[in-house]
């Protein structure tokens, strides 16, 4: 299916696709702090906002001295029980409003993800059932783990002694950051306590023997995420810091969070849509994707937006950039210090960047095929009739490197030579080791996605993705919500990133089906198997220069599985590893000072080989890319002009597509 190239008046058209129902005015939350651009992110497609504490208005903190003591204050006991009262009232209300909110297909899909959960568990739990030895071997390290627990907090308790801790979180597990779970022996002995039961548990999973990898794999999925929600950092009464802010403000919090949960579900049409960040403290173009551009191509799948240039010389050939769909393109221009795209157009690049539409249910037969053809190839083209060039230098990023991949190939058949290098950040080709997503890719659950899919008008929801997303990594993108709004009733801060992640797009059944079966299920292009456009795609027949750029701490692209892609293009290839994970080892610019990369010229046979030979190297890639860049973009020239070429402006940036918003 292809659709034609629309005309300017086409921004009207895109957002058809968003609601125009009117919301009821919002009550009055407590005084937010003024938005400002945040650098702090986790490593993932999600980020992590500042403490909850941070910034967030006082009326539910604890009184500042007894804060000061962690002491926990005598209410108004008149005041607690009518604000329990009506928190519970109100809880009740969101309980019911979610149990109508289900309709039958929903509760179809829901009690399907439940047998999956059931039975892989059971996999898991059939394992010890025929070795009864292994049951009791398990039940030992459990007991031997209280026992000792039990030995350190009675020495703690009646002799004072200082004695480590049995269990401890890890590193990057702010669930108990307040002092109280360290130094109260009672919150201290729920914590440990939780730690070793929840180890335990994860640790049958991976001892399970006789059980399929993949099975395994969602099964150790699905015991984290059960012993996530049940962590003691999750609930009023085992929480020390939500229960100091219930005490000294009467339980005012409660009925606060109970407030933001209502206001969550009636966001999300009946389910639970969790405020990440405040939603109204970004404007596109005004406070956050505001370089300087112009739309000057468009059709049914993109807005190609030329920048306009910082400088007056510029590289003869232009930077086109290819970002996923699966999020918006903005990501790679959040705000002027963390814009790769203005760092680009400083360090004197033509840049090109593809801004892909939300798809709705007009577009649910848009393939593969189509991203490829009404993407790549049409942005190719677009950049000849603008510059006059035909040549340049392209980025992909994630599924838009994936994509640019397959594009390079499937040029490499037809001999079309106009990409002369191509610079892929976190991309996979090979996808045997693709992280924590392949625990939803299998047959079974493809299929139960595209019957979803069909049932809700043949695109998948953004809020689908997003829920996805935020599920592996829980902790800090699910509960730590839960607790901030809900428990502590406060808002969450003003975060860039945050918003950008909550800003979904949909994704037409068409591609999303064929991409996860060819790529992720059956690893198609990785060998040399997949067909596009008519041609079967070789990526060793790729001779360009490729830049790989992974990050040491992604979940979602592993730097093992974007090292694979070593061995399988045909040219010069070079490696490099950043520090962070999926986003924030990307979006890193070096003014910020912040993480590492590691860099080795060799390309062993294994990721571990390469990095026991790589040299560690303080704060961003990114001028390492733009010295191996620079050599390839030719000379310079005069700056061009936004609609100085054949094409004309069409609109400014960020344009209409980027706004059209999943109202699912």
């Amino acid at each position: 299916m292809s659709l034609k190239d629309t005309s300017p008046a086409a921004p009207a058209a895109a957002r058809k696709g968003a609601s125009t129902k009117p919301r009821p005015p919002k009550k009055p939350r407590a005084p937010r702090r003024k938005a400002a651009p945040l650098s702090e992110a986790l490593p993932g497609p999600e980020a992590e906002a500042p403490a909850p504490t941070e910034g967030i208005s006082a009326k539910f903190a604890p009184d500042p001295k007894a804060a000061a003591a962690r002491d926990y204050v005598m209410p108004d006991l008149g005041a607690l029980a009518v604000n329990l009262l009506k928190a519970a009232g109100m809880g009740q209300k969101a309980a019911r409003q979610l149990m109508q909110s289900d309709d039958s297909s929903d509760a179809s899909h829901t009690l399907h993800d439940l047998e999956r959960v059931g039975r892989a568990l059971m996999e898991v739990a059939g394992s010890y059932i025929r070795n009864p030895a292994r049951i009791f071997e398990a039940q030992a390290a459990l007991w031997e783990g209280y026992m000792s627990l039990a030995g350190s907090m009675t020495r703690r308790f009646l002799l004072g002694e200082e004695v480590p801790p049995v269990a401890q979180p890890g590193r990057s597990d702010k669930r108990f950051r307040d002092p109280d779970w360290q130094e109260n022996i009672v919150f201290d002995l729920m914590k440990q306590s939780y730690l070793l039961t929840s180890k335990w548990l994860t640790d049958r999973v991976k001892q399970a023997e006789g059980v399929d990898p993949h099975t395994r794999e969602k099964a150790d999925f699905y015991v984290r995420q059960m012993t996530n929600a049940m962590s003691p950092s999750n609930f009023l009464f085992t929480n020390p810091e939500i229960l100091r802010a219930t005490l000294a403000s009467n339980g005012e919090n409660l009925v606060a969070g109970m407030e933001h949960l209502l206001e969550d579900i009636e966001r999300g049409h009946g389910h639970i849509q969790i405020q990440q960040t405040d939603m109204s403290a970004f404007r596109l173009g005004e406070n956050i994707a505001t370089t300087p551009g112009k739309v000057i191509y468009q059709n049914g799948l993109m807005q190609l937006i030329q920048y306009e240039p910082t400088t007056e010389k510029v590289h003869k050939r232009p930077l086109v950039i290819f970002p996923p769909w699966i999020n918006k393109y903005y990501i790679l221009d959040l705000t002027p210090e963390k814009s790769l795209i203005k760092w680009c157009l400083d360090k004197g690049y033509t840049v090109f960047v593809a801004s892909w539409v939300n798809p709705d249910a007009r577009l649910a037969l848009k393939t593969f095929e189509d991203y490829m053809i009404e993407g790549v190839y049409a942005a190719l083209n677009a950049v000849e009739q603008a510059t006059g060039e035909t040549e340049v230098n392209a980025v992909g990023y994630c599924i838009g490197g994936t994509l640019l991949a397959c594009s390079l190939a499937h040029m490499a058949a037809r001999k079309d030579t106009r990409i002369k290098s191509a610079t892929f950040l976190v991309t996979q080709v090979d996808f045997t080791e693709a992280g924590e997503l392949k625990v939803f890719i299998d047959e079974e659950q493809i299929s139960d996605i595209e019957k979803q899919m069909h049932q809700k008008g043949g695109y998948l929801k953004g809020s689908t993705m997003a829920s996805t997303f935020n599920m592996l990594r829980s902790n800090d993108l699910i509960w730590n919500y839960v607790v901030n709004n809900y428990l502590l009733g406060r808002e969450p801060m003003p975060f860039d990133i945050l918003y950008w992640n909550a800003d979904a797009t949909r994704l037409p059944s068409a591609m999303h089906v064929g991409y996860l079966r060819e790529c992720y299920l059956e690893n198609k292009l990785a060998e040399g198997r997949m067909i596009l456009g008519g041609e079967e795609l070789h990526l060793d027949k790729v001779k360009v220069p490729v830049y790989l750029q992974s990050s040491r701490e992604d979940h979602i692209s592993p730097y093992n599985s974007v090292y694979k892609a070593t061995k399988l293009f045909g040219g010069p290839v070079r490696f490099i590893c950043a520090g962070s994970g999926h986003i924030a080892g990307v979006i890193n610019p070096p003014a910020a000072g912040k993480y590492n990369h590691w860099l080795n010229d060799d390309l062993p046979p294994t990721p571990d080989e390469w990095f026991a030979g790589a040299t560690d190297h303080k704060g961003s890639w990114w001028p390492d890319w733009e010295t191996w860049l620079a050599e390839k973009s030719g000379p310079m020239v005069a700056a061009r002009k936004p609609g100085s070429g054949k094409l004309k402006v069409l609109e400014d940036a960020p344009g209409s597509y980027v706004l059209v918003k999943s109202e699912d």
